[in-house]
Order: structure tokens, then C-alpha cells, then sequence
């Protein structure tokens, strides 16, 4: 059930008219978001090790298809260390969840149901789309219109939609070894200074655990600042 990666552009919120004095704090100058799809699962431990380990903290954009149930427990672990735990999808399947807008909905429903046992499923404000919010599978079930339409229901709500900007492949075909996923993220990065990655904690993506703690000392070595996506993206 893993999207193939669609080379997304997030955008950034237009920058608010308040004057600078007012605000917290200026975002970093270099940033970076860590997020990981499809978990928690059993490579989710390692993932959690290997960010724990480097004192960094991640955003898991989660789903609960009942194949996962035993690994839920994990969400109140990640969220205890600082962790942002987002939502996905229940059933991450493009042709039940977006056939209209209230399968949609319904699906995000039954996620928050499945995982407020181990996190406050009521107060999470962001979530990815299954295969990103440009997707074009969705028109086969709910039409080119359905989209634009979620996107705008989603914003309404005052929640967030998140895409990405670097896409370490690690859900592609053929399972790619530790080091491609490592040399796919620093190429995808480039020269762009605000980056949300997408990474995967799915079982079948062991190797994207191993490659993070080269991830985590690469963006750290070129002065980039380890942000969750709220941190990164608060919501106005």
C-alpha cells in the first residue's frame, strides 16, 4: 500500500502581516522535517532508536489498517519522546477512500477511532493524503474535482495538509539498500533549505532505519535544524 513517490512541492504559508517583534520566534534559516509514512510497524522501533539516539525529533503521518493493531501501542512511545504523531490513513486504499469526500472522511474517522487508545487522536490537525495531495489515482474513483475539494475541507476544519519536497524512494520496487535511500535524500535536498522528507516505517522498509542515522548527520553537517511539522509549519 506504499505511494510511489510524486515529486510534491509543499507550500509554505504566505508570510503573516504581524510585525517580526510579535512572533515567538523566526523559523531557522535551514530546516528539515523527518516524516515517515505508513507506521507504525515492526521496523518502527528501529526508526524511533536510530531518532532517539540522534535527539531528534520526526512527524509520523500514521495509518491503523488492522494489520498494524499490535504495533499501535508504539504511537504512545513516539509521542512521549517528542515525537508528532499525524494522520494517513485507516485502510490506504485509493479506491475505497476516494471514491468521494465522505469516504474520505470517513476513513480519517475510523483512523482517529483506532488510535485514540495511545495518542489525543482529537487533537492532531495534520495529515498527508495518500499519494500526496496532487495525486491524479483518486480521479479514477472520486472524479479530478475530489482533490481541490479535500484540500479546501481540510483547510476549513483549520487542519493541515502536508506534501513533501524530498522523497527517499524507499517504497519503490526492489527495496533499496540503506545507502541508495541515503544518496536518493541528499540528491533530492540539493540546494533547497526548507525540506520536508518522506521516508516510510512500513514493515517492508527495514533499510530506510538503517539509513537514518547517515540522513540525521548529513543534514546536520550542512547546518539544517531538525523541526516536526507543526514546529515547521504551525497552523495560523
Amino acid at each position: 500500500g506504499s505511494e510511489m513517490c510524486i515529486r510534491d512541492r509543499f507550500l509554505i504559508p504566505a508570510p503573516s502581516s504581524v510585525p517580526a517583534v510579535s512572533q515567538p520566534s523566526a523559523p531557522p534559516e535551514k530546516w528539515v522535517c523527518l516524516t515517515f509514512d505508513d507506521g507504525p510497524s515492526k521496523t518502527t522501533p528501529a526508526v524511533l532508536e536510530a531518532l532517539n539516539n540522534a535527539g531528534v525529533k520526526a512527524t509520523f503521518f500514521v495509518v491503523a489498517t488492522g494489520y498494524n493493531e499490535k504495533y499501535l501501542p508504539l504511537l504512545t512511545e513516539a509521542s512521549a519522546a517528542g515525537h508528532q504523531i499525524a494522520l494517513h490513513s485507516a485502510s490506504h486504499e485509493y479506491s475505497d477512500i476516494y471514491r468521494s469526500s465522505a469516504a474520505y472522511w470517513k476513513d480519517i474517522a475510523l483512523l482517529k477511532q483506532r488510535i485514540a487508545p495511545y495518542v489525543d487522536a482529537e487533537s492532531i490537525r495534520y495529515l498527508r493524503f495518500p499519494g500526496g495531495s496532487t495525486n491524479t489515482v483518486s480521479r479514477r474513483y472520486g472524479g479530478k474535482g475530489l482533490m481541490p475539494q479535500l484540500k479546501t475541507e481540510v483547510e476549513q476544519r483549520g487542519w493541515q495538509w502536508v506534501d513533501w519536497n524530498v522523497c527517499a524512494e524507499d517504497a519503490v520496487g526492489g527495496h533499496p539498500s540503506a545507502d541508495t535511500i541515503y544518496r536518493n535524500v541528499v540528491r533530492e535536498t540539493g540546494q533547497q533549505t526548507n525540506c520536508i522528507v518522506l521516508m516510510h516505517d512500513s514493515a517492508t522498509t527495514r533499510t530506510t532505519a538503517e539509513a537514518l542515522p547517515d540522513i540525521i548527520r548529513w543534514y546536520a553537517d550542512n547546518g539544517y535544524t531538525f523541526l516536526t511539522v507543526a514546529e515547521a509549519l504551525p497552523l495560523s
